[in-house]
């Protein structure tokens, strides 16, 4: 059985996270719980993580409503009718615009389907997700988490996760890899929803000097 989250079990599960982990307890307790980020099983929640790759929530978000404009609904065949200099004035870098026609393409030659990964164990998805040009672990770890909610999940290459664990921990800035995955291996089998705890620390620790921005990146985790 895939282990997954839901609305049903979500703050339960932070609550036995809180329990068992006092710098998550108190992330809970300061900031209350965290938003539960998902998005659909679609193309569109794809290219959406593309978009996402080195560059800021709210530039991907930018360039999603673009492009959202341009062809109302994004599905594989309407993208690929774009020229280069369309998906470019959509603020699409010209890797990017590559990423997503490879998407498209093994989407439409139903050599990728998004649909059949729901029922597949976590690996199986990396591997397949990997396989496609211009994505990598970070893309397969955020597609595992938002899109498909499985439960046990930490994404080791996303910035923003390892720096909220490094300041709750109060780590040295130099914590290693295989530390920082040691620390949360504690959290199995809920390492998704203990890095969603952290995302919220980071982003409501912006809150303070920047809240209607922070309030953007928000939605455009959820969107």
């Amino acid at each position: 059985m895939l282990h997954t989250f839901s609305t049903e079990n979500f703050h339960t599960t932070c609550d036995q996270l809180a329990a068992a982990d006092p710098q998550l307890k108190f992330i809970i307790s300061t900031y209350g719980y965290p938003p539960m980020w998902t998005r659909p099983n679609t193309f569109e929640s794809l290219v959406h993580i593309i978009l996402e790759q080195q560059v800021s929530l709210a530039s991907a978000l930018a360039a999603l409503n673009k492009l959202r404009e341009k062809i109302t609904t994004i599905t594989p065949g309407k993208l690929l009718t774009l020229t280069d200099e369309e998906l470019k004035a959509c603020y699409f870098s010209r890797q990017k615009t590559t990423y997503a026609r490879a998407l498209a393409n093994a989407i439409q030659q139903r050599q990728f389907v998004p649909k059949a990964l729901e029922k597949l164990p976590d690996e199986v998805v990396r591997e397949k997700v990997v396989a496609l040009k211009g994505m990598g672990n970070w893309t397969a770890d955020i597609y595992l988490m938002f899109v498909l909610r499985r439960a046990d999940i930490f994404p080791i290459g996303d910035l923003a996760a390892v720096n909220a664990l490094k300041q709750v921990k109060q780590l040295p800035k130099e914590t290693s890899r295989e530390q920082l995955l040691e620390i949360s291996g504690a959290w199995k089998p809920w390492r998704t929803v203990a890095t969603m705890i952290l995302w919220h620390y980071y982003l409501s620790l912006r809150v303070k000097d920047k809240s209607a921005e922070t309030a953007k990146i928000k939605k455009a985790m959820s969107l």
